[in-house]
């Protein structure tokens, strides 16, 4: 029998005021909702510009919280009056003096379902998060909600195929990944990275392939100093067909993920059955 389920992703643009950004996006939100989203998802760090530009922002930390805390009261109290799942995107999480990139997820009886920390974080040329977040402590998690089987990811752990694998081994049908990418050099983008869009979409079709599962990528948009964030915040399903796609405004994308699709494609497979865990052990060896 089909099990569909509606997802909205929320692309918006942040500005200086995290008041502003909180209230756009819970009117967003329930926008999502009111269009007849069950689970909806928030961008990375939706409260603020994207600090991270800079490695010396002192005042980032000064806005940094603790979950539960003020935002995600409000998240809460917006998940149980919509009747919805809501993963809030991520927070800049103060966890008694050590912080942490940190997805929340939201019931539809307002309460935390979990908590996730990102694990992989960057360090490069306008994207200096090691100098704000420790490495995620939480592992790769996956959430039962009522509306399905759900792992957020964050932003640069879309990257990386094991962290997509251990959530499709663990029992995810839909991967989530909040994100804040945008290109930061017409020049490099040419003549280094070549199409860095393209590169980051085509990066998580593959993950959705290689795993059989829905996945979904919700990115912020607009200019903020350096970075152009390019939006294009799009739903695949289990054989990595693009269902739903953004451009580079604001916007709320819906779609529609008959859920029941992913164990009989995986089934179909079988990338699970055969895989060769013996032959693996480099993946955990360090440099």
């Amino acid at each position: 029998m089909p099990r569909p389920i509606a997802l909205g992703l929320v692309q918006m643009s942040m500005t200086s005021e995290p008041a502003e950004n909180i209230t756009k996006a819970l009117a967003m939100v329930e926008d999502a909702a009111g269009k007849g989203a069950q689970i909806v998802v928030l961008p990375e760090l939706f409260q603020s510009r994207y600090f991270c530009q800079r490695p010396d922002d002192a005042f980032a930390f000064e806005r940094s919280e603790s979950i539960p805390g003020p935002t995600t009261e409000k998240l809460s109290e917006l998940a149980r009056r919509l009747k919805i799942v809501l993963v809030g995107g991520s927070l800049f999480e103060n966890a008694g003096g050590k912080h942490f990139n940190t997805s929340v997820v939201m019931g539809p009886d307002g309460e935390i379902i979990g908590t996730y920390r990102k694990t992989h974080i960057p360090e490069d040329a306008l994207y200096h998060e090691q100098r704000y977040f420790a490495p995620g402590d939480t592992g790769i998690k996956v959430f039962d909600t009522p509306f399905g089987r759900i792992a957020p990811l964050i932003c640069f752990d879309q990257w990386y195929p094991e962290a997509a694998r251990i959530a499709a081994l663990q029992g995810a049908e839909l991967i989530l990944y909040p994100t804040a990418i945008g290109a930061v050099d017409a020049a490099v983008e040419e003549n280094i990275t070549g199409d860095w869009e393209q590169m980051w979409r085509n990066a998580m079709l593959g993950h959705a392939a290689c795993n059989n599962v829905y996945v979904a990528a919700v990115n912020r948009c607009g200019t903020e100093d350096h970075l152009r964030f390019w939006g294009g915040s799009f739903v695949a399903n289990p054989s990595s067909a693009i269902l739903a796609r953004t451009g580079d405004e604001e916007a709320v994308l819906l779609a529609q993920c008959d859920l029941d699709k992913v164990r009989p494609l995986q089934d179909a497979w079988r990338f699970f059955e055969n895989r060769r865990s013996d032959m693996y052990g480099a993946l955990a060896v360090s440099e």
